[in-house]
């Protein structure tokens, strides 16, 4: 018989405890993790199921094939406070409803992309849409984990400025 020695759950342990919600998550108590568990976020104020349609909405607003669902993850963590969860919350029930006025269980459900951004484009002018949205672009955006996939390298001045770094390599003149 193994005994755990380390703190936390293991792999097994995180798949027993979780639910699947809609095709890419799982979600358990107090935590949403991807389907292939190869990355797990712990939610503490906002319910699991929560973030999972936050990191889907977010995913749906900004959609790069490339990108894993963790840096979306990541892009919407900074919701799950006391300050902002009830907005989102309050945001994610109205997508919700949105989407059972659709004909769907919840937004989550939802398997195609195009009826998720049909619903999106529903609430677009709406607070709740904007402050996500906005939110992304830098949430998203100034990860430097999805600058290479982006093909940013980054700053140039601490590498000695772009003149030094490719900025004369054009081949077409």
């Amino acid at each position: 018989m193994q005994e755990q020695t380390k703190k936390g759950l293991t792999r097994r342990q995180l798949l027993a405890r979780s639910v699947a919600a809609g095709a890419s998550f799982m979600v358990g108590a107090g935590f949403v993790a991807g389907g292939n568990a190869a990355w797990a976020l712990e939610t503490t104020v906002l319910a699991p199921e929560s973030m999972a349609t936050l990191i889907q909405m977010a995913r749906d607003i900004y959609p790069h094939d490339h990108l894993a669902d963790e840096f979306y993850a990541v892009a919407v963590k900074g919701y799950d406070t006391a300050e902002a969860a009830p907005a989102i919350e309050a945001g994610i029930a109205a997508l919700n409803a949105a989407a059972q006025g659709a004909g769907h269980a919840s937004y989550l459900a939802i398997g195609w992309e195009k009826d998720r951004v049909a619903l999106l484009r529903g609430m677009e002018q709406s607070a709740f849409f904007q402050t996500v949205r906005g939110g992304l672009v830098t949430g998203l955006y100034n990860q430097k984990a999805v600058w290479p996939l982006f093909g940013y390298e980054g700053e140039s001045f601490s590498q000695g400025g772009y003149i030094d770094r490719g900025f004369d390599d054009i081949n077409w003149l």
